[in-house]
């Protein structure tokens, strides 16, 4: 007796049988039982979920004898019965199926319809089964649509597609649709334990797990690869052996690449890809699988307790819980989309292994290590590095003794309200001391693109602080003023006279807490100790208050109040002695260290445009040869 493979061995011959389609076993059990019955059915899924099986299982619940002669219509048919048999077997009259992928034509369907006219010879119900039926032509579609509307009442359709958007709507409206789902790689996995059992085949839980992967969903393409690894590993399953013939990576493969991704050691990298090229590894696998514990380091980061309840039978759970520590979930995200796009470049390359070495090590030029990071912030920084050098250096040498810190109480402007700071120590009272006479407000500093307000700073405004006696272990409140207020951007600047000292950049209601906290922001910069987010959030943030343990800062983008960063940007500046927590509000900025860099750049611009302008040959080209400069090709260099 001829061999019979394991997909048709143990197709399902009932609805009990079937796994993973319980929305659907529900709908026709309970339609049957009730004998609400529709005439056309469409079910649609991906390749072996159980279509044609579902057919042939509802064919024979509506033509089942019972095993007396004497049943009807039932959700349980027999399988015993004449009907039932036959219809397993292929041979039974009133069961049609017909191959649309083969017979698309109008003819075709109009010699099945012709058998509509007759009632059924042995069964209850006659019932017409188009597989692939979104293959059909137009016309064979426009000719069974009469048919397929008001059929006989002994006549049923079923029609079965994996392309459901390739019938027309005309031929949808007409059919009860039941959407098969691609089954669970858990689903899969214990319906193989259950068949590897009934054939007596030893197998391992981690090569059964392969399969199931493998299989995509399809449990028609899980048996396939079965018969396939039984006879590969010589009776028996074993996962070195299903590894081999699926091609597979070793897990322990991706872990390293993972691991040494994290550690940003490129070394590492490049050998673990050579290793997979010496042992033949597919480049495309590896990303496959390196997607997949990515995804469980992302569940892991995101939602542990229910991520390790998933887990607990993946015996490399406890090492991808250790990577998800190591790897901050911002670049595991990261990693997850360049390796899923990642795929794609594999064909593109002359060396898919080479495509394999460049996108992994692609992360590398975000990470904090080596000349690519130093590059990369030199070109979000290119703007403003430059006139950011002399005046941290000079203030730096030049500077005397800090200025003791005060207590400044909070007065609310006139027309700005007062910012309730709820989670910083309010100041107390303090004496009165003479009063400081209020300098004349900066312009505001906006992006080059922002359009400016023409609001002059009003004259009859007093000083909106005092300045008190000395309390260093107070907090310093400083009032932030809405950024529509102040002057305009193009306001001239004054023009630092020859011999005196470099300042820091202007910004408006620049303030003590403004320089001292862009100081500290542009350190951190230039030492390379914060990056990415957290180097954004260090500029784009104001220090609005701080004491001995704690220091408030308020950003305008909710996006950069991560806790993460936050925690990062603390851990920065325990490097330079400020041992603090940071607590980040949301709110409107007016002195930022990214504020202030954009002012000082848009002052050198406008000087160099001033020089260019005033330059006796350039106004000699202008004017005898109507000459012009194009906007936007002066740039400002570096000093």
């Amino acid at each position: 007796m001829s061999y019979v493979v394991l997909a048709r061995k143990y197709r399902p011959r009932n609805f009990t049988e079937m796994v993973g389609q319980g929305h659907v076993v529900q709908a026709l059990s309970n339609a049957l039982t009730t004998q609400r019955l529709h005439h056309a059915y469409l079910f649609t899924g991906t390749r072996g979920v159980g279509k044609t099986t579902v057919s042939r299982i509802l064919a024979k619940s509506l033509n089942c004898l019972g095993t007396d002669g004497q049943g009807g219509i039932t959700a349980e048919p027999c399988g015993v019965c004449q009907a039932c048999t036959d219809i397993d077997s292929g041979r039974f009259v009133d069961y049609t199926e017909l191959d649309a992928a083969s017979n698309r034509g109008v003819d075709e369907v109009q010699a099945l319809l012709e058998q509509a006219v007759y009632k059924p010879v042995q069964g209850r119900f006659k019932v017409f089964m188009i597989d692939e039926v979104h293959m059909l032509t137009n016309t064979a579609f426009n000719a069974m649509l009469k048919t397929l509307e008001e059929p006989p009442e002994y006549l049923k359709f079923v029609l079965a597609t994996t392309d459901p958007q390739k019938v027309p709507v005309t031929v949808l409206s007409r059919c009860l649709q039941f959407n098969l789902r691609p089954m669970a790689p858990e689903t899969v996995l214990e319906h193989l334990q259950q068949v590897l059992q009934a054939e007596q085949v030893p197998a391992d839980v981690q090569a059964l797990r392969l399969i199931s992967r493998a299989a995509r969903g399809s449990m028609r393409d899980a048996l396939s690869l079965t018969d396939q690894a039984i006879a590969f590993g010589g009776g028996q399953l074993q996962e070195a052996t299903v590894r081999q013939m699926l091609g597979a990576v070793d897990r322990s493969y991706v872990l390293r690449l993972i691991d040494a991704l994290a550690r940003a050691d490129g070394a590492a990298v490049v050998d673990t890809i050579d290793t997979l090229r010496l042992n033949g590894l597919n480049a495309a696998s590896t990303l496959e699988e390196m997607t997949g514990v990515l995804q469980r380091m992302a569940v892991l980061q995101a939602v542990p307790g229910r991520a390790q309840a998933e887990g607990l039978d993946d015996p490399d759970e406890a090492q991808i819980a250790q990577l998800a520590q190591s790897l901050p979930a911002d670049e595991t995200q990261l990693l997850y989309s360049l390796c899923l796009h990642g795929r794609g470049e594999l064909g593109l390359a002359p060396d898919e292994y080479a495509a394999l070495t460049m996108v992994l090590l692609r992360l590398m030029a975000f990470k904090p290590a080596g000349a690519a990071s130093a590059t990369a912030e030199k070109k979000t920084l290119k703007t403003a590095e430059a006139p950011v050098v002399p005046a941290v250096a000079t203030v730096a040498a030049a500077t005397p003794a800090p200025r003791p810190m005060v207590d400044l109480p909070v007065v609310a402007p006139s027309r700005a309200p007062v910012v309730q700071q709820s989670a910083v120590r309010a100041p107390t009272a303090a004496p009165t001391a003479a009063p400081v006479q209020s300098p004349t407000p900066p312009a505001v500093v906006r992006a080059q693109d922002e359009p400016v307000d023409e609001a002059p700073w009003p004259e009859d405004d007093g000083p909106p602080w005092e300045e008190a006696e000395p309390a260093p272990s107070r907090v310093l409140a400083i009032p932030v003023r809405d950024a529509g207020e102040p002057g305009p951007l193009d306001q001239p600047q004054p023009r630092a006279e020859p011999g005196t000292q470099t300042v820091l950049p202007a910004a408006p209601g620049g303030s003590v807490e403004g320089d001292f906290w862009f100081e500290t922001v542009i350190q951190l910069v230039r030492a390379e100790a914060i990056t990415a987010l957290v180097r954004e959030l260090g500029l784009q943030s104001q220090l609005v208050a701080r004491d001995a343990d704690q220091w408030l800062l308020r950003v305008e983008r909710s996006s950069l109040n991560q806790g993460n960063s936050r925690e990062r940007l603390a851990t920065a500046l325990q490097t330079l002695g400020h041992g603090v927590r940071l607590v980040v509000e949301i709110g409107s900025v007016s002195d930022s260290p990214a504020r202030r860099l954009a002012a000082e750049a848009a002052r050198r611009q406008r000087e160099a445009e001033a020089q260019i302008l005033g330059d006796p040959f350039v106004q000699s080209m202008i004017r005898d040869f109507g000459g012009k400069i194009v906007p936007g090709t002066l740039k400002a260099t570096a000093a």
